[in-house]
């Protein structure tokens, strides 16, 4: 039973680094990437659309993604969703493909992206406590049934702790990466 409530706890945290990822890689830094788009989407007749499933990303260059309709009534849609976003961009189309070209970024929007960052990275540490707290609270629950003893439970605990611990460090080490590639000119 605890094993269940520890490899359960384990399985959530590794999810919400997963979603720390995610966000993380959505934070724009001086290059393009296409992972930026992946929050996007696009109103493709009426209903919205991830701009992933409509078209095709390629960065020629290290500040320009290229992004190609696979239906070109798509594009005003993929346009108006990319200059609507707060990437801070505007797209321009050739009729076939639709280039962003990304600007230098300034100090000051640096210094934003990092906070940006680092209240990213504090969202996924609270996520992985709560989830321990859930967990902890399944083992405290298992004692008070009389279902496992005080020393099981407490090895439980330790093991958990050393799991959550483990989780928020590599949050931290994502952060500290991110944070690196931010402040790259």
């Amino acid at each position: 039973m605890i094993a269940d409530i520890i490899s359960d706890a384990e399985q959530k945290m590794a999810k919400a680094i997963e979603f720390a990822k995610e966000e993380f890689a959505a934070i724009r830094t001086g290059r393009a990437h296409p992972a930026m788009f992946n929050k996007l989407t696009a109103d493709y007749y009426g209903t919205p659309t991830p701009i992933q499933q409509l078209a095709s990303f390629q960065a020629p260059e290290a500040r320009m993604i290229m992004i190609t309709p696979y239906d070109r009534a798509a594009m005003p849609g993929i346009e108006k969703a990319i200059r609507d976003s707060d990437l801070g961009v505007n797209p321009t189309d050739d009729g076939n493909v639709i280039r962003v070209t990304l600007p230098e970024l300034t100090e000051e929007r640096r210094k934003e992206y990092i906070k940006l960052a680092r209240t990213k990275a504090e969202e996924g540490r609270v996520s992985v406590r709560s989830i321990r707290r859930t967990a902890k609270d399944g083992i405290d629950k298992l004692v008070k049934d009389s279902e496992v003893g005080e020393d099981e439970a407490n090895r439980a605990e330790k093991q958990l702790d050393s799991v959550t611990k483990k989780n928020t460090d590599v949050i931290d080490d994502l952060l500290k990466n991110k944070e690196s590639e931010l402040l790259e000119v």
